[in-house]
């Protein structure tokens, strides 16, 4: 197995399992008792670990979120607290799911340290929320809370990529939303208007943009052996497996 075949093929779990903290009803509770929407405790939970910057710099770095759908959000949470304390509130929820959810993974030892492996390996240029949250101090050591952070920062990491893979392709964030398998419900959720572009004309470089993206997101996965990725993805379909109910997810729109 390749790193990009790995990186392909540990996609969905990824993409599942990296930001299902945040929309965890627990999760929801603390940020309605911070003062705060779910949307909100999300735009500043993520682009919070950027600092206190101009909400065009966090539209900028997340990306696939309309830029008046991120002003809204930021600039709410930011009448409540700081954008890096609210970051800091999402990892504690981020470490209290991955506590909850995977503490009782079997070979939780070693699924930590084959992420590990690979989330210190991952360049970082031209990705800055991936090293803005991997430079933050995480507050548990648990295995099941780093467990879940490492799993949002390969999250993080890839759909970083794939904001990079979607403009090299020549697609702008909408007309990539607009021709992943969510389609018009994903650029609703993510707060963009219609008119939406239309489809046909999109479908080849999306899927450019894709390949693309598994090669950057592969990158961190050169740390292990070819018999360890195949392990990783294993333990990855282990840990979904373990999880069991359903995890709610935003769109997944990031590759």
């Amino acid at each position: 197995m390749t790193p990009e075949q790995t990186a392909e093929a540990a996609k969905a779990a990824v993409n599942k399992l990296g930001g299902a903290f945040g929309t965890c009803p627990k999760t929801l509770r603390r940020a309605r008792e911070l003062g705060l929407t779910g949307w909100a405790f999300h735009v500043a939970g993520r682009g919070g670990a950027l600092g206190d910057v101009r909400s065009d710099t966090v539209a900028a770095a997340l990306g696939f979120i309309a830029p008046e759908a991120v002003h809204d959000g930021w600039e709410s949470a930011r009448r409540v607290a700081r954008p890096d304390q609210i970051a800091g509130y999402s990892l504690d929820e981020c470490c209290r799911w991955g506590r909850e959810k995977l503490g009782d993974m079997p070979r939780l030892a070693r699924f930590v340290d084959l992420m590990e492996r690979v989330v210190l390996a991952a360049d970082s240029a031209g990705l800055p929320l991936f090293a803005a949250w991997r430079a933050m101090p995480v507050p548990d050591d648990e295995p099941g809370s780093r467990a879940a952070v490492l799993l949002h920062l390969l999250r993080e990491h890839r759909g970083g990529a794939h904001l990079v893979a979607v403009r090299c392709s020549g697609l702008t964030p909408l007309e990539a939303i607009i021709a992943s398998p969510d389609g018009e419900a994903g650029a609703i959720a993510y707060g963009w208007q219609p008119p939406y572009p239309v489809l046909a004309p999109l479908v080849r470089r999306r899927v450019w943009a894709e390949a693309l993206t598994d090669r950057m997101a592969g990158q961190g996965y050169r740390a292990l052996s070819v018999d360890e990725r195949t392990e990783l993805v294993g333990l990855l379909k282990s840990a979904v497996a373990t999880v069991r109910e359903p995890t709610g997810e935003f769109p997944a729109v990031t590759g």
